[in-house]
């Protein structure tokens, strides 16, 4: 089917741009609003980002505040994986997430640049589980499979996410003391 065809292709293709691709100079909200389309796969109908959830992703603490009304590049890439990821878990579930990647004091350039690592990482792994030659009776088969494989992920996803929380600090450098 041409359809999955195309879409294995953009799914293969497609990617948000790198750190050193992002904007170098910082964007107007409005301008903000509209790069970020640009950074997703997105179909007709797709969410669009508007000035309220921008706002809203800086009161949640998932996004720093604005530069004198001003977004630089690290707005950008963290915008990217809230966009991303909004779909999938809760802000709540996010801002977990954001606090166990990588160091606090990691650059937000080396924790965005492992984000797009896996994100091309399971965006090739669908991308290759789609077969182009399935017949519209196939699609259905195809699609319960896709969305059980979510289904299977998220769940895997809120369990680690529950480890993580339940993990008190300093335990894994105890950990590595006990081998």
């Amino acid at each position: 089917m041409e359809e999955l065809e195309e879409l294995r292709q953009r799914l293969g293709a497609e990617r948000p741009a790198a750190w050193e691709h992002l904007p170098d100079l910082a964007l107007y909200m409005d301008q903000l609003i509209s790069y970020m389309p640009r950074q997703l796969i997105r179909f007709e109908g797709g969410d669009t980002l508007t000035s309220a959830m921008v706002n809203n992703y800086i009161k949640d603490g998932l996004l720093p505040r604005a530069e004198g009304k001003r977004y630089g590049r690290e707005h950008l890439a963290w915008l990217t994986a809230i966009c991303a990821l909004k779909s999938v878990i809760s802000m709540r579930e996010m801002a977990a997430l954001f606090a166990g990647l990588g160091r606090t004091d990691q650059p937000v350039e080396e924790r965005y640049a492992f984000f797009l690592e896996q994100l091309d990482r399971s965006l090739d792994k669908v991308a290759a589980s789609l077969e182009p030659d399935v017949d519209k009776e196939g699609l259905a088969p195809l699609a319960l499979g896709l969305a059980l494989d979510s289904y299977a992920s998220k769940l895997a996803c809120q369990r680690v996410l529950e480890l993580m929380a339940d993990r008190p600090e300093g335990q894994d450098a105890e950990n590595k003391k006990k081998k």
